[in-house]
């Protein structure tokens, strides 16, 4: 390579970088919501849970950059709803 092209090839990934850097915070902490229709008792309910935690986190999402809010009605209808308000109140992520 030579002089000049390596000096090109240089400068454009210095151009580009600051759009990389910026294109992602990296201290920003995604948030999720989800409501499931069992009591946090239920151990079943406990491990879907723990199963979609682990899924996330082989994608790269950890306890450091999302927090994941359960709630947990179960039947309750009324509470149910009130826990859904809730959730949307805490403004969670949308895709």
């Amino acid at each position: 390579m030579r002089r000049r092209e390596f000096i090109a090839l240089l400068g454009g990934a210095a151009a580009g970088w600051p759009i990389v850097v910026h294109a992602q915070p990296l201290d920003r902490v995604r948030r999720i919501g989800v409501l499931m229709a069992n009591r946090e008792s239920d151990q079943e309910g406990q491990l879907r849970v723990e199963v979609f935690r682990l899924s996330l986190e082989k994608l790269g999402w950890t306890r450091h950059n999302i927090r994941i809010e359960v709630r947990w009605p179960g039947a309750d209808f009324d509470q149910a709803k009130a826990d859904a308000a809730e959730l949307l109140r805490n403004a969670p992520d949308r895709a």
